[in-house]
C-alpha cells in the first residue's frame, strides 16, 4: 500500500496521540437496541473534550467518567488528502501505521501501567471492528459506515471512465474501498464513505436544514396556560381506553429531535447546531442523498455533458447504484423483549407485518428511512383509505337499504306478480316470447343499487371528493412543515442525457443558472408535440375498436347461449353474454396495458423532455389517459349507449345489417353495469397484488436458488455481506412511484365516477387499500433495494389528475341517475301520472301501476313468425290501435325534459356545493399559519443571540475586555 506525500504530510501534521487509541477502540459496537438507544454508533462510545487542530488526544481518566454518547473520528478530520487516489482505499496496513504512529507518540509523564491497559484493549477493539465490519454496514476498519454502493463488473469494458470517476469522487472529498462479489466472480463492489468534512461541505451547498435550539410556539403566560390545560387533558385520556389505531410510543424509539428549530446549514456558523455527535447528526437518508448529488455532479470525461452515475448506468459502466439498507428486516429474538436491530427491522415490526394491518402508519419513520417523496406516498395513501371510511359507511348503508327495502319495493312486487304479461323476443331466431315475472330476480337486484338512496349517495360522493382533496392539502401543509419542507425549493434539475445530446448545437442562456445549455426551438417542441397528440388518439382509437369487437361478440353470443340445449344458460342467456363480455373484455384490457406503457414510453422520447420530472409528468399523464380509456370505455357503452338505440319490435337497428343492436334487460340496464364494474374493479386488483408482491418474490426466489447452485452453503449464506443481500433484491421501478400513483388513481376513478351505479365501489377500494398499504410496505422493507431517499412536497401532477376526476364524477354520475337508472322515470310518473296526482307523494303507494304504463305494447302478428297476440317492451310508444302507431308519448317527452332539467340542476347544485366548501376550508390550518410566522420571528431572535454569545466567548477567550451590555 502506498500513499502520496500530501497523504503522509497531513499525517504527521495531526500528530494522533496514543491517548485518543482508547476513545477509539471503545467507539465502535453497533447498537442492537434501537429502543434504549436513538443512534447506531451510540452504544459503548465516550464523549471527547473539544480537539484543537493539533492535536486529538482524550485524557484517559476523563474517558472513565463520561457518560456521554459521541466520539470524534479523527479519521474525518484530514488524516486523508482529498486530492489522493491509492491513499483513500482503507486497507489494513494503513491501520497498522497510523496505529505505530499513535505508539510513538506516548507521553512519558504516563505510568506503564496505564500503556499497557490501553494495548491491552486493542484486541478487543479489532474484534468488535471486525465483528461490526461482517454485517456490511461498515469498511473493512469497522468505522466508516457506508453511504453508497456502487456495483460493476470486472468483465465491463468501460475501465478508463469507471478508473476517471472514481478518481474524481475521491477529489471531491469521497472515500472508496472495493469489495469481491462472494456469490459471483464477475460483480465488483465500490462501497463509498462520505467524511465529516465533505458532509458539511455539501450539506452547505444544499442548503440542508438542520436542528439548532428547541422550539417555543407561546409566549410564557401562553405557555403555561396551555401546559396546566395539556396536563388535564393528558390526565383525562389516561382514563379513557387505549386507541388500537395508534402505535405505542415504547415501540417506535425517537428517531431525531423534531421539536427543533432549523436553518440552512452553514460551516461559518456550526456552533449555532446543536451536534451532539457527529456520527448521527446527519442521519442515514440525508447522508445518502448528499453522496446522490455527488454522484450526479462527479465527471467521468472530459465534456459539458459527460457527468452523473445516471449516465454511467446507461452505458453499463456500472451494473447498479443504490444505498444500503440498515441491515437484516428479520431477527432471531422478539423485538419485544431485545428490541430492534436497525430502523430496516423496526419498520418491518411496526408497520409492514400484516399483525399492522389496523395500526396507523409511522410516517415520520417512513420518511427518516425512504425520504419525504416516499412518505408523502404513504402519506397520501393512508390519507384516502381513512377517508374512504365513511365514504364506504355510507354506499353500505345504502346498498343495505335496498336489501331491506327489497321485498316491499312496488316495481320489484309488479315484476314478479305479472304472470300474464308476456314480452317481446329480445333475440331474432331462438328466442322465446317469456313471461315480465320470469325477471323478478333481476329487478329484486337491480333495487340494491337503483333506490331513493342513489341521488344522495351520488351527491354525497362527489362532496366527499372535494373534501378528501381539501383536507389531503392542509394534512400536507402539517408534513411539510413538520418535515421541514416549508422553505425547501427543489433544485435546478439537470438537463436529460437524450436532450442533451439532441439539441448540443444549439445553445441559450439558463435564466436561472447563468449558464449556456441546450436548447428545444418551438417549431421542433410544436412538431414533436403533434406527433405525441396523434399517437395519443391513435391508441384511443385502438380501445374504441376493442370495445367495438367486444360489442360485436356480445351480439354474436347473444343468438348462440339462448340456442343452446342446456337449460341454465338458456334461461339466463342475457346474464352468459353478458360475464362471458366482462371476462374478454378484461383479458383485451390487461394485454392492451402492455401495449399501451411501451407506445406511451416511446411517445414521452420522441418529445424529448428537457429535465427527468417534465418526462416522468409526460409520461404519467399518458399512462394514466390510456389505462383510464381503456378501463372505462366499456363501463361507458354499457351505462349510455347500451340499449339506447335498438330500436323496437317490428322495426329493430341492426349492426352491418345483420345482427340485432342489444337491448336492456326489462328491469332496467344497471345490472349490466353493476357486473361490468365489479368483475373489473376486483379483476385488476388482484392482478395488481399478485404483480407488486408475487412477481418481486419470484424474481427473489430465483436468484436465491441461483445462489445456491453456485455452491453457496447454508452457514456460508449467513456471511453474506448486507451490500450483497441489497444487490440480490429487485430495484425499484423504472418509474419510482409513479405505477403506485397510477393504480391508486384509477380505483379513485372507479370508486367516484361510476359510484351511483355500485355503491359498494368505496368498500371495495377500502379493503383493498387496507392490503394495498402492507403489500407495498412489505415491498419497499423486504424486496425491493433501498431507493434513493429524494424529497418533494407534494404529490405532483397526481394531485391535479385528482380534480379533474371529481368534475368528471360530477357530470358521469348526473348522467348514471337521469339515463342508466329509472330513478326520473319512476318520479315522473309519481307526480304526473300516477295514483297519487292530487293527494301528494307517498313513496312506493304513488308508483302503483308504473310498470304497466313503462311498457309499450306491440302486435305480434306484424312479425310474420306465427305469433299471434301483444307483447309488451320498454318505451313509451303508442299503440298499434292508436293513430299513430308506435310514435312516442306525450309521457316520453315529460320523462326526456326531467332528465335534462335533472343533469342541470343536479351538476349546478353539485358544483356550488363543491365551491362552497373549497372556499370554506383553508389550505393551511391557522395555527400551523401562526406557528410558522412566530418560528420565523424567533429563528432569527435566535440566530442573533446564538452569535452574540459566540462573539463573547471568544472575546473571553482571547483575554479582551469583555462587557455585558447589549450591543
Amino acid at each position: 500500500m502506498f500513499k502520496s506525500k500530501s497523504g503522509t504530510d497531513k499525517e504527521h501534521q495531526l500528530k494522533p496521540s496514543r491517548r485518543s487509541m482508547p476513545c477509539l477502540a471503545q467507539s465502535q459496537t453497533h447498537p442492537q437496541h434501537l429502543n434504549k438507544q436513538s443512534s447506531v454508533h451510540q452504544q459503548n462510545k465516550v464523549q471527547p473534550q473539544p480537539v484543537s487542530e493539533g492535536s486529538a488526544a482524550i485524557d484517559v481518566e476523563q474517558q472513565r467518567d463520561s457518560t456521554k454518547d459521541t466520539y470524534t473520528d479523527e479519521s474525518e478530520h484530514g488524516t486523508y488528502d482529498c486530492r489522493t487516489d491509492q491513499s483513500l482505499l482503507i486497507q489494513h496496513e494503513l491501520d497498522r501505521q497510523k496505529q505505530t504512529s499513535r505508539k510513538s507518540q506516548k507521553c512519558k509523564e504516563e505510568s506503564v501501567n496505564r500503556e499497557k491497559q490501553i494495548f491491552e484493549r486493542v484486541p478487543a477493539h479489532t474484534n468488535e471492528m471486525n465483528s461490526v465490519a461482517s454485517l456490511g454496514l461498515f469498511f473493512k476498519d469497522g468505522i466508516k459506515r457506508i453511504d453508497y454502493i456502487l456495483v460493476y463488473k470486472k468483465s465491463s469494458p468501460q475501465i478508463e471512465k469507471r478508473s476517471t470517476f472514481e478518481k474524481n469522487l475521491r477529489a471531491e472529498g469521497l472515500m472508496l474501498e472495493r469489495e469481491n462479489s462472494i456469490t459471483n466472480n464477475d460483480i465488483m463492489f465500490v462501497k463509498v464513505h462520505c467524511p465529516w468534512d465533505t458532509l458539511c461541505k455539501y450539506a452547505e451547498r444544499m442548503n440542508i436544514r438542520m436542528p439548532f435550539r428547541k422550539k417555543c410556539y407561546y409566549t410564557d403566560w401562553r405557555s403555561r396556560t396551555m401546559g396546566s390545560l395539556q396536563r388535564n387533558m393528558r390526565q383525562l385520556k389516561s382514563w379513557l381506553p387505549r386507541n388500537p389505531m395508534k402505535l405505542d410510543k415504547e415501540a417506535l424509539p425517537d428517531l431525531e429531535d423534531t421539536d427543533c428549530y432549523t436553518a440552512p446549514f452553514s460551516r461559518a456558523r456550526m456552533h449555532h447546531f446543536t451536534i451532539n455527535n457527529k456520527d448521527t447528526f446527519f442521519s442515514n437518508s440525508t447522508r445518502s442523498r448528499i453522496v446522490h448529488n455527488i454522484l450526479q455532479r462527479t465527471k467521468y470525461e472530459d465534456g459539458k455533458s459527460k457527468m452523473g452515475i445516471n449516465r454511467l448506468l446507461g452505458n453499463g459502466t456500472y451494473e447498479a447504484a443504490f444505498p444500503p439498507h440498515e441491515g437484516s428486516h428479520k431477527s432471531r429474538h422478539p423485538i419485544k423483549t431485545h428490541g430492534a436491530q436497525n430502523h430496516r427491522h423496526l419498520l418491518y415490526e411496526r408497520w409492514a407485518r400484516w399483525g399492522m394491518w389496523y395500526k396507523y402508519q409511522p410516517l415520520d419513520l417512513i420518511r427518516r428511512y425512504f425520504g419525504e417523496k416516499i412518505g408523502l406516498y404513504f402519506a397520501w395513501l393512508g390519507w384516502y383509505t381513512g377517508m374512504l371510511i365513511p365514504a364506504a359507511l355510507v354506499g353500505l348503508f345504502v346498498f343495505l337499504y335496498g336489501l331491506f327495502t327489497m321485498d316491499s319495493s312496488q316495481v320489484s312486487k309488479e315484476i314478479c306478480e305479472a304472470n300474464d304479461t308476456i314480452m317481446c323476443p329480445m333475440c331474432e331466431k331462438n328466442c322465446t316470447l317469456q313471461r315480465l315475472n320470469e325477471s323478478c330476480v333481476y329487478a329484486k337486484v337491480t333495487h340494491l343499487f337503483d333506490n331513493g338512496g342513489t341521488v344522495f349517495f351520488a351527491i354525497f360522493m362527489a362532496i366527499w371528493a372535494t373534501v378528501f382533496l381539501e383536507f389531503w392539502k392542509r394534512r400536507r401543509a402539517v408534513l411539510t412543515y413538520d418535515w421541514d419542507l416549508i422553505d425547501w425549493e427543489d433544485e435546478e434539475e439537470e438537463l436529460r442525457p437524450q436532450f442533451e445530446a439532441k439539441y448540443s448545437k444549439l445553445e441559450r442562456v439558463n435564466p436561472i443558472t447563468g449558464k449556456p445549455e441546450p436548447f428545444q426551438p418551438f417549431s421542433d417542441k410544436l412538431s414533436r408535440l403533434m406527433v405525441s397528440v396523434s399517437g395519443i388518439f391513435f391508441m384511443i382509437s385502438l380501445v374504441l375498436t376493442a370495445v367495438f369487437a367486444v360489442v360485436v361478440y356480445r351480439l354474436v353470443a347473444m343468438e348462440q347461449f339462448a340456442s343452446l340445449n342446456w337449460h341454465f344458460i338458456k334461461k339466463y342467456w342475457q346474464f352468459a353474454t353478458s360475464g362471458t363480455g366482462v371476462c374478454i373484455n378484461f383479458m383485451i384490457i390487461m394485454s392492451l396495458n402492455v401495449v399501451y406503457e411501451k407506445v406511451a414510453y416511446w411517445l414521452t422520447n420522441l418529445e424529448h423532455p428537457r429535465t427527468d420530472s417534465e418526462w416522468e409528468n409526460s409520461f404519467a399523464l399518458k399512462m394514466f389517459l390510456f389505462q383510464f380509456v381503456n378501463l372505462n370505455s366499456s363501463i361507458f357503452y354499457i351505462a349510455f349507449f347500451l340499449g339506447r338505440f335498438a330500436g323496437r319490435p317490428g322495426k329493430y337497428n341492426r349492426l352491418f345489417q345483420r345482427w340485432r343492436l342489444e337491448e336492456c334487460h326489462p328491469s332496467g340496464c344497471l345490472i349490466d353495469l353493476c357486473l361490468q364494474m365489479g368483475v373489473i374493479m376486483v379483476l385488476k386488483q388482484m392482478w395488481n397484488n399478485f404483480m407488486e408482491l408475487g412477481y418481486p418474490l419470484l424474481q427473489n426466489w430465483w436468484s436465491r436458488r441461483k445462489i445456491k447452485k453456485g455452491g453457496q452453503s447454508v452457514e456460508s449464506k449467513i456471511t453474506i455481506p448486507q451490500w450483497e443481500k441489497d444487490w440480490n433484491l429487485q430495484p425499484m421501478n423504472a418509474h419510482g412511484l409513479m405505477e403506485e400513483y397510477l393504480e391508486m388513481v384509477i380505483q379513485f376513478g372507479f370508486t367516484t365516477i361510476f359510484v351511483a351505479a355500485f355503491p359498494l365501489a368505496p368498500l371495495l377500494a377500502l379493503l383493498n387499500n387496507i392490503i394495498e398499504i402492507r403489500l407495498d410496505a412489505y415491498k419497499f422493507v423486504t424486496q425491493w433495494r433501498r431507493p434513493m431517499p429524494a424529497r418533494a412536497t407534494d404529490i405532483g401532477i397526481w394531485y391535479g389528475i385528482l380534480e379533474g376526476i371529481g368534475v368528471v364524477a360530477v357530470i358521469t354520475n348526473a348522467f348514471v341517475i337521469a339515463i342508466t337508472s329509472d330513478y326520473i322515470p319512476r318520479f315522473v310518473y309519481a307526480f304526473k301520472y300516477g295514483p297519487c296526482l292530487d293527494e301528494g307523494y307517498r313513496h312506493e303507494k304513488c308508483l302503483r301501476g308504473y310498470v304497466n304504463s313503462s311498457l309499450s305494447i306491440f302486435d305480434l302478428n306484424e312479425l310474420g313468425e306465427g305469433y299471434t297476440g301483444y307483447c309488451r317492451y320498454r318505451d313509451y310508444r303508442a299503440p298499434p290501435w292508436s293513430t299513430t302507431p308506435y310514435e312516442f308519448t306525450l309521457q316520453f317527452w315529460h320523462v326526456l325534459a326531467a332528465r335534462l332539467a335533472f343533469i342541470i340542476v343536479f351538476e349546478h347544485l353539485v358544483f356550488g356545493i363543491k365551491s362552497f366548501i373549497a372556499y370554506l376550508i383553508p389550505d393551511m390550518p391557522k395555527d400551523l399559519c401562526d406557528r410558522m410566522r412566530r418560528e420565523k420571528y424567533l429563528v432569527q431572535e435566535m440566530m442573533y443571540e446564538a452569535e452574540l454569545e459566540h462573539l463573547q466567548r471568544e472575546r473571553k477567550k482571547n483575554g479582551k475586555h469583555y462587557n455585558h451590555e447589549w450591543p
